[in-house]
């Protein structure tokens, strides 16, 4: 079972990154193999319609969620909404249109949004929420809000906050459930 992530920014251990990572690692902890894809592998040329050639970076990504039985992604919130880098890398599962499970087509996908106060973390999660459905994902029933205001992982990167902990594990198991639910059908 592969879960593949996806987002956080340009600065390496973001908060967005972080709870990424916590995800992946309880998924993990679960027996699940996972991905990441944050901080530099995000830098990627602007999507570009028809284009058909790839940088390496893209290309890594593109089989990745190709392979994924879920995906869990994370964005800051920028002005409300998702971040130009996660978009544009979200962007890139158009190359899976043609595929036989096109795009995120039966995969749980977990949503993370992070911002400075809860307002522009809860636009943004419903930004994420909106656009895993339309790529035909199945967003997981918890999508967490993370107000960055407040510390939510200590200088060593562990989650300081027990409740922000209890929901990060909770996307991971029902990642890891859906996912084993449709390996089971398949």
């Amino acid at each position: 079972m592969l879960i593949v992530g996806v987002g956080g920014t340009q600065r390496e251990g973001s908060s967005t990154e972080l709870a990424l990572r916590a995800v992946l690692d309880a998924t993990q902890r679960a027996g699940a193999e996972v991905q990441l894809f944050a901080g530099q592998w995000l830098e990627l040329p602007l999507y570009y319609p028809g284009r058909t050639e790839r940088c390496d970076r893209a290309i890594a990504l593109v089989d990745a969620l190709r392979r994924a039985d879920g995906i869990v992604i994370g964005s800051p919130g920028y002005h409300g909404g998702i971040s130009g880098l996660v978009k544009n890398a979200l962007d890139y599962a158009e190359d899976l249109s043609g595929d036989p499970r096109p795009y995120f087509e039966g995969r749980a996908v977990g949503c993370i949004a992070t911002g400075g106060g809860f307002q522009g973390a809860h636009a943004t999660l419903t930004g994420l929420r909106s656009v895993a459905h339309a790529l035909r994902g199945w967003p997981t029933p918890l999508g967490i809000a993370i107000n960055t205001r407040e510390p939510a992982f200590n200088p060593d990167r562990s989650c300081i906050d027990p409740a922000l902990t209890a929901q990060l594990e909770m996307m991971a198991a029902q990642l890891i459930e859906f996912a084993a639910m449709r390996c089971e059908r398949q």
